[in-house]
């Protein structure tokens, strides 16, 4: 995490929409410089079996089943062919272990059918994958690819993004939607990724720091200026 930001206090009121999304990102670019992606991988096809099984999951946990995982299936080939009762052992602390294990042995069986055992580097084919919506398709996109292709809307995104007032959905797909009109394309994935990062150390879910929280005078849940 970044220094304490010593920003003039602004009037949200005063601002669209789109201002206060990039003042937003502004500071938390400030707020944690170093920011990147929490789950441990060394290829395409690991970071995809580790974004699956982040799914309701800490990536803390992920990360401490991955090893042992990767070890014994390191790629999309092994994968594709372990026994699926094996696989489902070795996931079964990342919670819904059985479909997890089934959607990551579909994905490498047609990784390694379809795409020559390359995790595809396009959104519409990465979806066609079992267990591949837009949230892990714009992370394996972003981080393995360098490619912004959306924004990656998991929960920690959605609760701080509503809680900003920048969008008043509740499903995934529309508020990236929303995000992406509001923020620069180069931007998308640092944007998903710094809001992870304050909503698990200031903004988490049941009790928000809102003393401590250095976009408060930008929040929609600051009354004294709603």
């Amino acid at each position: 995490m970044g220094a304490k930001i010593v920003a003039v206090s602004v009037n949200r009121k005063s601002l669209s929409k789109k201002q206060r999304a990039t003042e937003i990102l502004k500071r938390l670019k400030l707020l944690y410089p170093d920011a990147t992606c929490s789950l441990d991988y060394s290829t395409p096809v690991q970071l995809l079996v580790a974004t699956i099984l982040s799914a309701q999951c800490t990536d803390e946990r992920v990360n401490k089943v991955t090893p042992a995982l990767f070890t014994r299936f390191p790629d999309a080939e092994s994968l594709a062919n372990a026994d699926l009762t094996e696989l489902e052992e070795l996931v079964r602390s990342t919670g819904f272990y059985r479909n997890k294990a089934k959607n990551i042995q579909g994905a490498c069986r047609m990784i390694v059918r379809e795409f020559n055992s390359v995790v595809p580097n396009q959104m519409e084919q990465l979806l066609k994958l079992p267990g591949v919506a837009r949230k892990t398709a714009n992370v394996v996109l972003a981080h393995a690819y360098g490619i912004n292709a959306g924004v990656t809307v998991d929960t920690h995104v959605k609760r701080l993004s509503q809680r900003l007032g920048l969008t008043k959905y509740t499903e995934p797909v529309p508020i990236e939607q929303d995000l992406m009109k509001l923020l620069p394309q180069p931007d998308w994935e640092n944007w998903s990724i710094s809001l992870i990062y304050h909503g698990r150390a200031v903004c988490k879910a049941r009790s928000p720091s809102c003393d401590i929280c250095d976009l408060a005078d930008l929040c929609a849940m600051n009354r004294e200026i709603t």
